[in-house]
């Protein structure tokens, strides 16, 4: 008897199992119905945006047009005429320049405050802090319409009306809130061990907070300024109440008045003039709040 004893090659069971592992091609019917269902999802999406598209589709169109009306229609001869009307016969250069500083100075004052105080809320305990957070944040729940009466009284006696601080400080006050619950979570995310490397390398608190804390925090400043910018350009209820100087109303009670008097091209043209600020400044402040967050990556 030999002592070299063959062993006799074992089947691969690889290639079955594989082969049982293989997905069955689906059935026929199903099949069709996962189409049919797809389709109609397709169908629902071109809808809605069917219909968030007609608005602004007149929007545009009757601005361009000489003979505007309430329809949605092509314009038989394009024209700018709206435009001119806008800047030379209807105060649309005055309308834009008061939303310009209300919003403005609203946007400055509420970044300031925000930061400054967020970072005090931070940084500091102090007894009463989450008490005086959730009452902040209360007010903001408070419906505007349900302050208009206390705010015309508080504005009168503080010479507020028809003014442009007066205006402008109560649209900064109004949107302070949520910037300022915004700054202070902004705040947290950056460690107290970077601030403290600072202090030992002999940087004061003051200096250390605006070296170094700041910049990371940078996106929190740039979202603040784009919620009081944005909100501040939409508000209507605030100037309403508060400016009854035909000279000194921003763009939203100019849009009030178009519309009043049905002139469908001004107020097309008006609307397009007012939507480009708001998407523009929500542009740039996009842009440096992805460069802030670059930033601060790299600097941690």
């Amino acid at each position: 008897m030999s002592d070299d004893l063959e062993i006799p090659p074992t089947v691969p069971e690889a290639a079955p199992r594989a082969a049982a592992r293989q997905p069955t091609a689906p059935q026929p019917g199903l099949r069709a119905r996962r189409s049919l269902a797809r389709t109609g999802a397709y169908l629902i999406l071109v809808a809605l945006a069917l219909f968030a598209i007609v608005p602004f589709s007149w929007l545009v169109l009757a601005a361009f047009d000489r003979q505007a009306n309430v329809f949605v229609k092509v314009p038989t001869a394009w024209t700018l005429e709206n435009f001119v009307n806008l800047f030379t016969n209807q105060d649309g250069l005055r309308l834009i320049v008061n939303s310009l500083i209300y919003s403005g100075g609203a946007t400055l004052v509420l970044v300031v405050v925000a930061t400054m105080a967020g970072y005090v809320l931070s940084r500091y305990s102090f007894p009463g802090r989450r008490p005086l957070m959730l009452g902040i944040l209360l007010i903001r729940v408070i419906p505007p319409t349900a302050i208009i009466a206390p705010l015309y009284v508080i504005a009168t006696s503080l010479g507020f009306l028809n003014t442009y601080y007066g205006v402008t400080l109560v649209l900064a006050s109004w949107q302070l809130p949520l910037a300022l619950w915004l700054m202070k979570g902004f705040f947290d995310t950056v460690p107290i061990e970077i601030e403290e490397a600072a202090w030992v390398d002999g940087a004061t608190r003051l200096k250390a907070a605006f070296r170094v804390v700041l910049p990371l925090a940078g996106p929190g400043v740039g979202a603040a300024a784009l919620i009081a910018f944005i909100g501040a350009w939409n508000e209507f209820l605030i100037p309403l109440v508060l400016i009854s100087d035909p000279d000194k109303q921003p763009i939203a009670l100019g849009l009030f008045r178009a519309y009043i008097q049905v002139d469908w091209g001004f107020l097309a043209a008006l609307s397009v003039i007012y939507v480009i600020p708001a998407v523009v400044f929500y542009v740039v402040a996009r842009r440096a709040l992805q460069q802030s967050v670059a930033g601060g990556l790299a600097g941690t």
